[in-house]
């Protein structure tokens, strides 16, 4: 994405304070999907980062997290796989539990969406403190993929979400509040 196309993207999210707790300033980047001009750019730029990359598998991140992820997955020829809130999935699972910036949380994969000949991206919309992320990068990372990358839309960068995960994890975002 150039410059224009980032700020044109930025200035389609909607902040709202309190949401979902006092103190939180939420990035609903919801306004943007809706947008088409935007939803194309961002489709555009997940797709160039990760187009040579030989990824075989994208995992979404419940809710958000779905939308971005099913898009780069059709977009780069690979499968989708789902990573839900407790009791969502139908088959046997593996969960993690973990903590974010307003309370605890678990989220589980289906044990056999990964093997190790996957190469995997795992998507969220939003990087904020990374507990999310670091439990869903633990959850697939213990499944021995080939590879694992981390992807995000938009990184909260005063947050420190990054200094979360170990030096060796590639994490990529479209832009940064």
């Amino acid at each position: 994405m150039n410059k224009q196309e980032i700020e044109r993207v930025k200035s389609v999210v909607r902040n709202i304070p309190d949401f979902p707790v006092p103190g939180i300033q939420f990035k609903d980047l919801t306004t943007a999907f809706k947008d088409p001009e935007a939803l194309q750019i961002m489709t555009r730029a997940m797709t160039e980062q990760y187009c040579d990359k030989g990824v075989t598998k994208v995992v979404g991140i419940e809710a958000r997290g779905f939308i971005g992820g099913a898009i780069l997955a059709t977009q780069l020829g690979a499968g989708f796989v789902p990573l839900r809130k407790p009791g969502k999935l139908p088959a046997e699972v593996i969960q993690k539990s973990y903590t974010k910036e307003y309370g605890t949380d678990t989220i589980e994969i289906h044990k056999d969406a990964i093997t190790p000949d996957d190469v995997v991206v795992i998507h969220d919309d939003l990087l904020a403190t990374g507990g999310t992320m670091l439990a869903a990068y633990e959850l697939v990372k213990s499944m021995n993929p080939k590879k694992v990358y981390i992807s995000f839309i938009c990184d909260l960068a005063d947050l420190n979400g990054r200094d979360v995960f170990p030096p060796e994890v590639e994490i990529t975002s479209l832009f940064t509040f």
